[in-house]
């Protein structure tokens, strides 16, 4: 049996507070960790109207939607501040290695992402280490908190659903909705939250993340 590891791409493995919230305060001026906050509430409002626009529309919409709530100006050319910057979005100090010793014990890995093709490929180079398999808001026409992506992860990999785990930071998005399937997850808590579900695991980044996998799925 394959065994696979679903991963949640930003925030998890790349650094999205740091890399969207220093284009919100270059955009918007004010307090980053406000801006950010507020990003959080609005963002999956508009996913859920708009489950068929690009991730790109979805940033530029709630981008467009702060700066109206904070009374600023956003000039044309700073309406797709947030999509262009995506790629150059740093990834945590810890995922490289992590990912490579999950692929030396003969996990795939597989990326599940609110996001687009064009970027999700720039954050793998990013990344470093290459997915097996992506499955992709805009390919889909769905945003997670919604099934489809594990859906269409199944349907893709033809994976056994007994060799699957989701890793993922964001409850909300994945913690959550993986309990719902019946899906083992391990939550890397980077920001020391309290959880809302419970996970199958918790830890702080993913440098034990091969450890904690293969107590889930041990290899043959």
């Amino acid at each position: 049996m394959e065994r696979w590891a679903t991963f949640d791409c930003y925030g998890t493995l790349i650094d999205w507070n740091a890399g969207i919230g220093a284009q919100l305060e270059r955009v918007l001026g004010g307090s980053r960790d406000e801006l950010l906050s507020r990003y959080h509430e609005v963002e999956p409002l508009v996913q859920s109207a708009r489950p068929g626009a690009s991730y790109r529309e979805v940033m530029a919409a709630v981008l467009a939607a702060l700066a109206a709530e904070q009374v600023v100006d956003l000039p044309e050319s700073e309406r797709d501040a947030l999509g262009a910057s995506l790629p150059e979005w740093p990834a945590f100090a810890d995922v490289r290695a992590g990912l490579e010793e999950c692929k030396r014990r003969g996990w795939k890995l597989a990326a599940l992402t609110n996001s687009d093709r064009d970027l999700i490929e720039a954050s793998e180079k990013v990344i470093g280490v290459p997915f097996d398999a992506l499955v992709v808001a805009s390919d889909i026409g769905s945003y997670k908190p919604a099934h489809r992506h594990w859906e269409a992860f199944l349907e893709r990999t033809g994976a056994d659903p007994a060799g699957q785990v989701h890793v993922a930071q964001s409850q909300f998005h994945d913690i959550v909705p993986a309990a719902e399937l019946g899906i083992p997850s391990i939550w890397i808590n980077r920001l020391g939250e309290q959880p809302v579900q419970a996970p199958t695991r918790e830890l702080a980044d993913v440098s034990r993340l091969a450890d904690a996998l293969d107590e889930l799925v041990p290899g043959r």
